[in-house]
């Protein structure tokens, strides 16, 4: 009978590093800035007064700081006003280390619009699901700021990625709507891109005018409840969308290409 061999266990190492002081003082303000209890634009006490909460010196009061301006969770001026202020988290940070990643993978923006394909449609399904009535006033109102812009190109693509924004932020899915931000932060650029080359032309008022219609059509799908009908109505008009932007030289574009 073959004889049993105990399982070995592979070692990292014989110690475990415990954190820096300054790792520390950066998580605990990290968790203040995510909880809510500093807002956008709040000062941070002063460095006298924090370095005698944590019990630490100036330089490792310092270090936290740099940490935490790497996340973009906080600013520092100098001078005698100056100081750290606290930025809450948004997906523009994240947009671009996505852009990096996507970049470093090989990703065109073709990748990004598909992945709006994926994402966009069901978060529409949900609102149409879980509507309310101050959901329905809030997109109508959207639907007729862009009504009153349809013979403005630019301010109209305003309005109209607005509404985007508008249906993902009410399908009240917070994952998707973060997931949703980042690539919003890349089909944004994208559409103003296309905007700059290409407002007022023949193109440009009937692709802006055929999206316009889709935009109210979807309204009325979200009001009688209709998942998926309001999901395939987004889905084609996201399709057209994407045929329109990328049928010119961005269709080569990479990510980074853009948020350059």
């Amino acid at each position: 009978m073959a004889e049993k061999v105990a399982p070995t266990v592979a070692l990292i190492g014989d110690v475990i590093r415990p954190p820096k002081a300054a790792e520390m003082i950066a998580a605990s303000l990290r968790r203040q800035i995510v909880r809510g209890d500093l807002v956008e634009g709040d000062p941070l006490p002063p460095e006298g007064t924090l370095m005698q909460q944590f019990s630490v010196s100036r330089p490792t009061l310092r270090e936290a700081f740099r940490v935490l301006e790497a996340e973009s969770l906080i600013t520092i001026s100098r001078g005698a006003r100056g100081g750290a202020r606290v930025h809450t988290p948004n997906g523009d940070g994240a947009a671009r280390y996505a852009g990096l990643v996507l970049e470093y993978q090989g990703a065109t923006l073709r990748d990004v619009f598909d992945a709006r394909l994926v994402i966009e449609p069901g978060c529409v399904a949900l609102l149409a699901l879980s509507r309310t009535n101050e959901d329905l006033a809030l997109l109508r109102e959207a639907a007729a700021r862009a009504s009153a812009a349809i013979n403005d190109p630019v301010k109209l693509i305003r309005e109209q990625t607005e509404f985007h924004a508008l249906l993902i932020e009410l399908c009240g899915n917070q994952t998707l709507r973060l997931l949703s931000d980042m690539l919003r932060h890349i089909v944004d650029r994208a559409n103003w891109r296309t905007v700059d080359v290409d407002a007022g032309s023949t193109d440009n008022v009937r692709a802006n005018r055929k999206g316009h219609r889709a935009h109210h059509r979807v309204i009325d799908l979200i009001e009688a409840k209709d998942d998926r009908g309001a999901a395939e109505l987004w889905r084609k008009h996201l399709k057209e969308a994407e045929a329109y932007i990328l049928r010119g030289p961005l269709s080569e574009q990479t990510v980074l290409d853009l948020l350059e």
